[in-house]
């Protein structure tokens, strides 16, 4: 009896199902993440339709359709292999060099991540759905993106980086995301921390409140730790606007602090507010204590008019010490002025405190004493 070779169709498997799933949500079914992500439709009535598509679609048993349909909610809800990343307290960062070059910094220290993805195909698909449900585009015209998810997690406000193809040496995209926590150290805590003393505490507070202040170092040294804590020991009857790009800063529970942050524009939308465009309105508010949450480019002259104006102002900016930060400064406020270099540094003479931090301490403090006529330059004391 002749018998015939019968070939089998393999079945997918559970992650296959899945990654096909989240893939019709961030092509074709897009507009309906959207809507659940602006809050159009609520979150229940999203997974109601996900789970009458899985029906439709997806021919598997109903056991397998709930398995399903929870691991969809765990995915769009969370950040898929990365969520154990996230959740970890003590990791402040994660790149992703490649699907299976998963890297953090945990404690201050780098080391491997402990997970990957399964393949190119799936990390892309990832990166594709982080930024759809943060309404980025990432194509071609847009290939480098920073945007910020403030809602996805109760402890940590994310910040991406990406960069795709397009403009990397390799064939996959890299992704850099900094976590914030939401319930930021207050000073208390960073004397506890160690980032400082309680005598160096106390005397920040005290010049914070009486004059214009600048936080300097290289990359991650607590610049933003610091100016979030300083912030939150300003009087209820002061009114701060604060303007930065991604959602760094926050308040705990200051009555009046105004919060402003870039949009950059895309291809498809042109629209776009940097930190100059901002940083202008700030200075048409009725506020007394002005702050940019890092300082890049062109603001830096009009954070310079409100602190010569009279404004309190405080920013971050990367320097390699406290008095190298004014330098800093000038040569962004040059960007986008007529004054004079020297004219600048003359107005620089309106901050009073120059702060520098190195791994995670306050290193260096200097008043700012005024311009010296004779000498053509900035005279400062060091007083830490």
């Amino acid at each position: 009896m002749k018998t015939e070779n019968v070939k089998k169709t393999r079945l997918p498997t559970k992650e296959e199902r899945l990654q096909s799933l989240v893939n019709d949500y961030t092509t074709g079914k897009q507009p309906s993440l959207m809507q659940m992500k602006k809050g159009v439709i609520s979150k229940a009535a999203f997974l109601e339709e996900a789970k009458a598509h899985i029906q439709e679609y997806y021919e598997v048993a109903h056991e397998e359709r709930e398995e399903l349909l929870t691991a969809f909610e765990q995915y769009i809800f969370g950040y898929s292999r990365l969520s154990p990343l996230i959740d970890d307290t003590a990791i402040s960062d994660i790149r992703i060099v490649s699907h299976d070059n998963i890297r953090v910094k945990k404690e201050g220290q780098r080391m491997a991540g402990g997970v990957a993805f399964l393949s190119e195909k799936e990390y892309r698909q990832f990166v594709e759905y982080a930024a759809t449900k943060n309404q980025v585009n990432i194509s071609n015209m847009n290939a480098i993106q920073r945007f910020t998810d403030t809602e996805s997690h109760p402890d940590f406000i994310l910040r991406f980086t990406v960069s795709m193809p397009l403009v990397n040496t390799y064939s996959e995209p890299y992704l850099c995301i900094r976590k914030i926590p939401k319930n930021f150290p207050e000073m208390k805590e960073l004397i506890r921390q160690e980032m400082m003393s309680r005598e160096t505490a106390e005397l920040l507070v005290r010049r914070f409140r009486q004059g214009s202040t600048l936080i300097c170092g290289g990359n991650s040294p607590g610049k933003t730790t610091l100016l979030n804590a300083l912030k939150e020991t300003l009087p209820d009857n002061m009114a701060i606007l604060v303007t930065q790009q991604a959602d760094e800063l926050t308040t705990k529970f200051h009555p009046d602090m105004m919060f402003l942050h870039s949009l950059p524009g895309s291809g498809e939308r042109q629209i776009h507010y940097d930190l100059k465009h901002i940083s202008i309105a700030g200075l048409t508010m009725d506020i007394d204590f002005f702050i940019i949450g890092e300082v890049k480019g062109e603001e830096a002259l009009y954070l310079l008019n409100a602190a010569y104006t009279g404004q309190i102002c405080a920013a971050t900016i990367h320097a390699p010490a406290a008095d190298k930060a004014v330098n800093k400064l000038v040569d962004y406020a040059m960007y986008d002025s007529r004054y004079s270099r020297n004219e600048l540094m003359k107005m620089m003479d309106c901050f009073e405190t120059l702060v520098y931090m190195a791994h995670y301490q306050v290193r260096q403090i200097y008043a700012l004493k005024g311009w010296n006529e004779q000498k053509q330059e900035l005279t400062y004391e060091r007083i830490l």
